[in-house]
């Protein structure tokens, strides 16, 4: 699956920060998140009810269709303008937002017939199967076994008493007696704490390296809870991609994972270790949402043959699948990165959502001959590849050709309209955040700068940034983060224009 983790987000996400298996930084995979089989029907009935403002044309976009003489059929560059999220367009816009679009698709009946089924036999026998997701294949990976280091007994004590910490009204329905924790009670919760996020960072690294890297750059707190994020994440797309007999067995673990993800949001309820930490993160960050969560589950079905869809007829599509995939890391990690004095979460949201989607877009374009030959699959949005006259045998048999050129012109600048409006909320972030979030940004964005040094040519030849450039880019994107840089950019930089301005 390929699913971007922290489109943050992502933000701090980077080429082989991908879930590189198949998880948070592999935004678009062979397998990935529930995707109403109707997406073009859920994506009028969004558009309708969002009914999006004028926006702001875009003379690239424009130019390279109009050099190409093709008359767009579909989405037009001014419409492709119009963020599809939540909130305002910097330009003050309404905008279209996807966020938890359930139609009637396929995928999402078989979920929820799986809930049934699941409910039918007793959910408590499935949801207390307590190593979900953590699979041979993530043992190895690490190299030792994993969640072992606390009985069943000692990790609902710990529960119990994160619950006790949870702000007043946080979780529903908690009863319990408070816990009363000795000296010698807290020694041992911190260490049980202390392994399972050390866990954590440990299958963060060993299947996310750059990532993992861009996360030691944040406060510790903050590192240890993007950490957990990554293996909700991780563990999700194992419980999707692992092998088995049917898709219903898969669909039965789904549903039972979700269920289980709604009694520990609600009730604080745990199965295991590293329940703990998403409990515990939780507690600590009040304001973060179930939804994107949810949605993420959603979008790990999408790549799912007969549930999810083969190819995606337009943009509006294809940002679905993005919004599920990478945009959800984003709004996920927003929380713990924290907002900027005088900046709420919902003013921060459309830039983390656009990190999400840009990265999810340039996964995309530097993939397109991997996916076509190793998955079968094509992202790209039909009436683009109709536009300038690039077939599916063209795609599959890795012929680069002028029309092949100019559409990957067109893909990279929209996807650089996303990376501007992500770049725009850096300012947004609590200020130990932005160096994390921006280096991510600035590395990956690196991508689309190979794939036009490489020609074009994303069917032969995979775009790389290395160790060693990521690194280098590190002085400047820290530059880019200080204020002073709003009035003095870096050569080639454009200003940026004050989001605090056009949020208020």
């Amino acid at each position: 699956m390929k699913f971007s983790i922290l489109a943050i987000a992502a933000a701090l996400a980077q080429p082989s920060l991908a879930f590189q298996s198949n998880s948070f930084a592999r935004y678009h995979s062979r397998h990935t998140f529930l995707a109403a089989s109707t997406f073009s029907k859920t994506g009028e009935a969004a558009a309708a009810a969002a009914d999006p403002g004028p926006p702001r044309p875009n003379n690239s976009l424009q130019s390279v269709s109009d050099n190409h003489n093709n008359q767009q059929n579909g989405r037009s560059s001014e419409e492709i303008e119009a963020e599809l999220s939540s909130g305002k367009v910097l330009e003050g816009g309404k905008v279209i937002d996807f966020e938890s679009v359930k139609g009637p698709s396929r995928a999402e009946q078989a979920l929820l017939e799986a809930r049934q089924l699941v409910l039918s036999k007793g959910a408590a026998a499935t949801t207390s199967a307590g190593m979900l997701g953590i699979n041979s294949d993530v043992i190895s990976e690490v190299g030792h076994e994993l969640g072992k280091f606390a009985s069943a007994r000692d990790v609902q004590k710990c529960a119990s008493y994160l619950r006790s910490q949870a702000p007043a009204g946080l979780l529903k329905d908690n009863t319990e007696e408070p816990v009363v924790f000795d000296e010698k009670d807290k020694v041992i919760f911190q260490k049980i704490m202390d392994k399972a996020y050390e866990e954590s960072g440990e299958v963060t690294g060993a299947f996310a390296k750059t990532f993992y890297m861009g996360t030691m750059l944040l406060p510790e707190e903050a590192r240890e809870a993007i950490w957990a994020v990554y293996v909700w994440c991780r563990r999700t797309d194992e419980i999707v991609d692992a092998p088995r007999e049917d898709d219903q067995e898969m669909l039965n673990d789904l549903s039972s994972w979700e269920m289980r993800l709604e009694k520990l949001w609600d009730e604080g309820a745990v199965v295991d270790v590293y329940d703990l930490c998403l409990l515990d993160i939780r507690v600590k960050y009040p304001n973060m949402s179930i939804t994107p969560y949810m949605d993420m589950i959603r979008g790990m079905l999408m790549d799912v043959p007969e549930l999810g869809q083969d190819r995606y007829d337009t943009f509006d599509e294809l940002h679905l699948y993005c919004y599920r995939v990478a945009g959800t890391v984003g709004l996920m990690s927003l929380p713990i990165f924290g907002t900027a004095p005088g900046i709420t979460y919902d003013q921060a949201r459309e830039p983390a959502l656009s990190l999400g989607v840009a990265f999810q877009l340039t996964n995309i374009l530097r993939d397109v001959g991997e996916d076509a030959v190793q998955r079968g699959r094509v992202y790209l949005p039909r009436e683009d590849m109709a536009r300038f006259g690039v077939t599916e045998d063209q795609i599959f048999e890795q012929r680069v050709d002028e029309n092949y050129v100019n559409m990957m012109k067109y893909e990279i600048e929209k996807a650089k309209m996303y990376y501007e409006r992500a770049r725009r909320g850096v300012f947004m972030l609590a200020p130990e955040s932005r160096l994390p979030v921006q280096s991510s940004l600035d590395a990956y964005g690196r991508i689309l700068d190979k794939i036009v040094a490489n020609g074009y040519d994303s069917l032969t030849t995979r775009a790389y940034v290395d160790k060693w450039e990521k690194l280098s880019i590190i002085p400047s994107s820290w530059y880019r983060t200080m204020d002073i840089s709003r009035q003095f950019p870096l050569p080639g930089d454009q200003p940026v224009p004050s989001l605090f301005e056009a949020q208020s």
